[in-house]
């Protein structure tokens, strides 16, 4: 989502300087007003995207990953279990794909 917002601030712009030109006989102060109100909509765009939206969207997906590396434990651990290992062999399975920073020693389990 945060790719496509500073397309919509240059449309926006765009649009600006169309309700521009269509109102260029105006005096220099509302020209000025008109573009203005067409930078305002770049920026905007700009700014949203790498101000807000793409800050969110990456701690979000950070918080995702976070959860799932806990599934795909769980799952590597399940299917070790069902291919006949030894429990001890299918928690091994489990541990080593978690991150390091992360992953129980043998003693803790």
């Amino acid at each position: 989502m945060s790719d496509g917002l500073p397309a919509f601030g240059i449309a926006a712009a765009v649009l600006g300087v169309i309700v521009t030109m269509s109102s260029i006989t105006e005096p220099p102060e509302v020209l000025g007003n008109l573009i203005g109100a067409a930078l305002v909509g770049t920026f905007l765009g700009v700014l949203l995207a790498y101000g807000l939206i793409g800050p969110i969207a990456k701690s979000l997906e950070a918080y995702g990953e976070a959860d799932l590396q806990y599934y795909k434990c769980m799952k590597a651990g399940l299917i070790a279990h069902m291919a006949g290992h030894a429990p001890a062999v299918s928690v091994e399975f489990a541990r080593k794909t978690l991150l390091h920073h992360e992953r129980p020693t043998c003693q803790e389990l």
